[in-house]
């Protein structure tokens, strides 16, 4: 009996031996298939960032020997008057596309869900914009965006005695001719994802929602936003994160003009790094970028604090 009692912590041992060594071969496996991954994300993805942090603190132009100049480089930029400039204007942005670009998706979503024929070709046409690359589509708008009588825009407008409007060349009115025109080549892949999670939710509660006599204002406020929920909270960081970003449009459209009315804070990178007349002041552009991230990481995470209960209840 005894010899029992020893021979079976004995074979118990034995199994958990054979279980380790086979799962130490598994892992070594798999760590040799994810080596070249490895490798291939460390260069192109955290070296870069690792490398901003070494030239935020470097006075270099990428020719001549850089030189360590600490926190200097930090305190030019909020020094700069153009630091100022391209914040309001990203905030303006974002506000006028929070506004404006936010809501439209949505209301689409809502309207194609109602539909019952051809619904992929409408998601079709609704996505084409975001097919589009966005050189190709700011340079057709910038076609429609015309300030003489002949633009598309201006001739619509001539039809019911308005203008010719100076689009892009006014300040008070290029920023929000860009948030046009970002929506447009942005919203549908939004569009398609709220058009998912419609498609998910229970027609029952639309249909008990018609037999208690709801308008279509009640069912949109008690039946549609609560079952979007999660969905909205993910695509509204996802839409601040991006108008955080903005370049291509500013870039291709105005330059950041006119009179930096339009002038962002990725835009601004650019020009430290590459439209300086006396060389690249890359650590500058460094400190920005690192400046941008630090704190799209912390509003982040406070959001998901702040949203984290409402998006979880019931």
């Amino acid at each position: 009996m005894g010899t029992l009692t020893e021979a079976i912590p004995a074979a118990t041992r034995t199994r958990r031996r054979g279980l380790r060594v086979r799962l130490t071969r598994d892992s070594l496996a798999t760590l040799l298939f994810l080596l070249p991954l490895l490798a291939v994300f460390g260069l192109f993805s955290w070296f870069p960032i690792i490398r901003a942090f070494v030239m935020s603190v470097q006075a270099t132009n990428l020719v001549s020997e850089p030189t360590f100049v600490g926190l200097d480089n930090f305190a030019q930029v909020l020094a700069d008057p153009q630091f100022g400039i391209a914040v309001g204007n990203t905030l303006w942005f974002a506000l006028l596309a929070l506004v404006f670009g936010f809501p439209i998706p949505i209301i689409l979503a809502v309207v194609m869900s109602e539909v019952r024929r051809f619904r992929g070709l409408y998601s079709a046409l609704a996505y084409l914009p975001v097919v589009i690359p966005p050189v190709v589509s700011v340079l057709l708008w910038r076609f429609f965006y015309d300030a003489s009588s002949r633009g598309v825009f201006n001739t619509i407008l001539g039809w019911i005695g308005v203008g010719p409007l100076p689009w892009l060349q006014s300040a008070g009115t290029a920023m929000p001719s860009i948030v046009i025109e970002a929506t447009w080549a942005n919203a549908g892949a939004t569009v398609i994802i709220y058009l998912a999670a419609l498609l998910g939710v229970p027609r029952e509660l639309y249909d008990a929602a018609d037999v208690d006599g709801a308008s279509i204002w009640q069912k949109i406020v008690n039946i549609t936003l609560p079952q979007l929920r999660s969905v909205l909270l993910i695509t509204l960081i996802l839409q601040l994160l991006a108008t955080a970003q903005l370049f291509t449009e500013p870039l291709l459209f105005t330059s950041g003009g006119p009179n930096n009315a339009t002038l962002s804070i990725l835009l601004l990178i650019y020009r430290y790094a590459f439209q300086n007349s006396l060389g690249g002041q890359y650590g500058m552009a460094a400190a920005l970028s690192l400046m941008l991230a630090a704190f799209l990481a912390v509003f982040t995470a406070v959001y998901y604090r702040l949203t984290r209960g409402w998006s979880t209840s019931s």
